[in-house]
């Protein structure tokens, strides 16, 4: 899966899904040649490789036995994944599309990855209980019809639409589209609690948390329910219950295309460099890059983050990038925006970011479509067959892939640095891994780290772009070491040269 040895690294996808179908288990190894796939010699895949051009190479098991042991060596980050059973998926997709397609169901479609469609009806039905993956289209859950009304207000595919949500939210028993969006959103929200992986883009990721933080508060202005928004809605925001973003601003104007302070799309610094004639869009120095997680520890960001190059293409949408002091200080950044001098910034924007909420997992990514840079309404649907090797839509297929995984699960601490607040993980609480144990001192700004089969020698601290930011070293079995000067975030540790855990500073 390298940028030479394979000639489509999208279809790949569909081979490995297909081949859990038909129950043969799939390694995934990671960071192996960009990411790549293995399974039992089988004559039916071998068929479809060749049928659906997808590059392979047939090892014998002295050859893979070599391979497996180069990935297994301390020296190379990398891992081998056992990738079990073909998930359930289903993608919630508008009645009336028009005038977005969607580039997930897009990938879907090229790699050949079965999926079912469903909406409102089926979700509010209780129809989630049968999927493993659910992808929300291009959606706005506040009710406010994607914020076209300032500019597309008398076109018939914004009226239409409207007509069409007000009747199915009067069908479901609601008043308001908003008030059976929010309805959705919490059915969707309880899947992820009970185990399902959620992965949303563009506007579905920033208007699913402002559905979420804005429960029994009506922040719709009257184009789009008839009535004025609650002039006190910012203060009874709620932000605990939202996934990913904290202390954003809603956008009270129906005339602004936008949500809230959570995109980055208005206030972004990037330079526009030209205009391609071919595919009619103007060219930039817009990128994103993956980090590098450290594979046999961290398996979740290293399987989400797979790819030929940690270098990607920006594309844009109506929620493009997400401002990076509104994300919560336990949400994974897996992709880091390049500011416009070309450098990584911790304070530019992230492009593509996770978390866990109870039982399972939510994915969401930025823009609209990773092979149209700026997607405009009415535009041409991408045609894959010309972008099989595109580094942004093979995201995609590692979170369909994702669920399928078997997974090794990282011990988190999490520090309240808020003062008076206290330490939100206990002593009682304490967190194991490889023997180490790592808690919270009560003070906050101290963490404890024991080691009793024997000293604790080293203790590294590493931020998420993967820059050491703490390195102290002792010899005692317990010790505590001071995180006060740490910004609030997520970290990993290091003990004796070995990951240890994860902290996350709030």
């Amino acid at each position: 899966m390298d940028s030479a040895g394979q000639k489509n690294h999208l279809k790949a996808y569909g081979i490995a899904f297909a081949a859990l179908q038909e129950g043969i288990p799939v390694d995934w190894l990671l960071n192996y040649k960009g990411g790549s796939f293995s399974m039992e010699n089988d004559k039916d895949m071998e068929v479809l490789c060749r049928q659906r051009g997808v590059s392979y190479t047939k090892l014998n098991d002295k050859q893979y036995a070599h391979i497996v042991k180069e990935i297994a060596d301390p020296g190379f980050n990398g891992a081998v994944v056992k990738l079990e059973k073909a998930p359930k998926i289903a993608v919630y997709t508008p009645l009336n599309k028009e005038p977005w397609d969607d580039a997930v169901t897009l990938a879907l479609t090229y790699a050949q990855i079965p999926f079912d469609k469903l909406y409102a009806d089926e979700v509010l039905a209780g129809a989630l209980d049968k999927y493993d993956w659910l992808h929300l289209h291009h959606e706005d859950f506040t009710g406010q019809y994607g914020k076209f009304w300032g500019q597309f207000q008398n076109a018939e595919w914004y009226k239409n639409d409207q007509k069409t949500m007000e009747a199915l939210a009067a069908k479901n028993g609601y008043k308001k589209v908003s008030q059976m969006q929010l309805a959705v959103v919490k059915k969707m929200r309880d899947f992820v609690g009970a185990g399902g992986n959620l992965f949303a883009m563009c506007s579905a990721t920033e208007t699913f948390d402002i559905a979420l933080a804005a429960e029994g508060t009506d922040i719709c202005s009257e184009p789009f329910d008839g009535d004025a928004m609650d002039p006190n809605a910012q203060s009874k925001l709620d932000f605990t219950k939202c996934f990913a973003f904290k202390d954003f601003t809603i956008s009270s104007n129906p005339y602004e295309y936008t949500h809230s302070t959570i995109d980055n799309t208005f206030t972004r610094k990037i330079d526009y460099v030209g205009y391609d004639k071919d595919t009619k869009q103007l060219t930039s120095n817009d990128y994103f890059t993956l980090p590098s997680a450290p594979a046999k520890f961290d398996q979740v960001p290293a399987m989400l983050c797979q790819n030929h190059t940690d270098r990607i293409r920006g594309f844009m949408g109506q929620t493009t990038a997400f401002r990076k002091e509104v994300i919560k200080p336990d949400v994974m950044i897996l992709g880091n925006g390049i500011s416009e001098g070309g450098q990584d910034s911790d304070n530019f924007e992230a492009r593509y970011i996770h978390g866990a909420y109870q039982k399972g997992t939510w994915t969401f990514y930025g823009g609209h479509d990773p092979e149209a840079y700026q997607h405009h309404v009415g535009d041409p649907v991408t045609d894959l067959g010309k972008y099989p090797n595109s580094p942004g839509y093979r995201i995609i297929l590692n979170n369909v892939l994702f669920p399928a995984a078997k997974k090794t699960v990282v011990p988190t601490v999490v520090v309240n640095s808020k003062e008076g607040s206290g330490a939100t993980t206990s002593a009682e609480q304490v967190v194991t891994a490889n023997h180490i144990s790592i808690y919270p001192n009560p003070t906050n700004d101290e963490l404890v780290i024991s080691y009793p089969r024997g000293k604790v020698g080293a203790v590294a601290i590493i931020n998420v772009a993967g820059k050491e930011v703490v390195n102290y070293t002792y010899n005692t079995e317990n010790v505590s070491v001071n995180i006060k000067d740490l910004a609030p975030g997520m970290y990993l540790i290091k003990v004796n040269g070995n990951y240890a855990g994860r902290v996350v500073k709030e």
